[in-house]
């Protein structure tokens, strides 16, 4: 074996005056690094389908489409596959994929953009596929759209950052630096984020081709005063959505309950004023919402049969006395009316999985 020491051996290295006179010599300032936005990895002209927001803005029912669960708490693409074909068959126009109802935030991001690019490619010939790729954090913003439309996303939902909330003047900031990336509705829903975005904002970000519009959770007035400036909006409101729709000139409606009855909600945002409807289905949206979405939902899908009893922790099924009340609504509303075809039962609470790790 041959040992090499200092004393038999030696080296001749570069002085560090030489190193660092040759690095400075061939040294160039990165020019991208002073161009705003050339750090992206892929232009928004760089989409699998180019949707313009004129598209979304002609959607009038968009669902808030549920992801259902395997035992072990993987997704149960089965299962989603059906629920979005249902969706389909029932009229609805759009989806939106892993929003609060179809539990983004449970997700890791891999799961997101997975799942978005599955709907596209299996659905999105027949339906609109919106992608909730927002986030408190810009920068995660625009990565999660970037892979969203990459993987052919029609439009991006984004919410204005929560928790670590910011100015009105960053929240201008924050959705110009995600509009850029494709068509886009933004979400206000105070009750979650713990915080509004005025109509300032909105106005502000309002002449940007790209903002197909809000989704808006305030209630009517607000609704209304979008309306009357121009501004696209669809109530995010089931409760409210018929009078936004037929009385202060909302679009439509982005829905949880149209997960259970499209055919009845596409009836209310399409066929007029329908009093007598909205107040039929009234019951089922307040039992829905007793409790924070997607509880409500999550529980009514497993007693309808159409998806495995699998909720993803901190989520819970309601207590069985909620659960009797589901069935008997669905009862007097009629089983047709809801997705599935088998009888809708009530569960035992020994049926449902919850699942932490997953």
């Amino acid at each position: 074996m041959l040992c090499l020491k200092d004393s038999t051996l030696q080296l001749n290295r570069p002085s560090y005056a030489d190193t660092h006179q040759r690095r400075n010599a061939n040294w160039r300032s990165p020019k991208a690094a002073i161009i705003p936005n050339l750090h992206l990895p892929m232009r928004s002209l760089e989409v699998k389908n180019r949707t313009s927001s004129e598209d979304i803005k002609a959607l009038r029912l968009i669902t808030a489409i549920k992801t259902p669960y395997l035992p072990d708490g993987r997704f149960d693409l089965e299962a989603y596959d059906s629920l979005v074909n249902m969706q389909i068959i029932n009229g609805a126009e759009g989806v939106i994929v892993g929003g609060t109802t179809g539990e983004g935030h449970l997700m890791s991001w891999d799961e997101h953009i997975m799942l978005i690019g599955h709907t596209v490619n299996c659905f999105g010939s027949s339906i609109k596929v919106i992608g909730n790729t927002g986030s408190n954090s810009t920068r995660e913003a625009i990565h999660a759209s970037e892979q969203g439309f990459a993987v052919g996303m029609h439009a991006a939902l984004h919410i204005n950052p929560y928790y670590g909330k910011t100015s009105l003047a960053g929240l201008v900031s924050h959705f110009d630096s995600v509009l850029s990336m494709g068509p886009t509705i933004i979400y206000n829903v105070p009750s979650r984020t713990g915080q509004d975005i005025p109509p300032s904002v909105i106005h502000s970000v309002a002449r940007h081709a790209n903002l197909a519009g809000v989704k808006e959770c305030v209630g009517n007035d607000r609704v209304q005063h979008y309306t009357d400036k121009g501004i696209v909006v669809w109530s995010g409101n089931d409760d409210q959505c018929h009078d936004a729709r037929w009385g202060h000139g909302a679009n439509g409606v982005i829905s949880v309950t149209s997960n259970l009855i499209p055919g009845l909600m596409h009836e209310l945002m399409f066929r007029g004023k329908n009093s007598a409807l909205n107040s039929k289905i009234m019951p089922l949206i307040d039992w829905l919402f007793e409790e924070p979405n997607p509880i409500g939902l999550n529980t009514a899908l497993a007693q309808l049969g159409v998806v495995r009893p699998v909720f993803r922790l901190p989520y819970i099924p309601l207590p069985r006395p909620k659960r009797v009340e589901f069935v008997n609504m669905v009862r007097k509303i009629g089983r047709e009316n809801f997705v599935g075809e088998g009888d809708v039962r009530v569960l035992d609470d020994d049926e449902f999985i919850l699942v932490a790790r997953y």
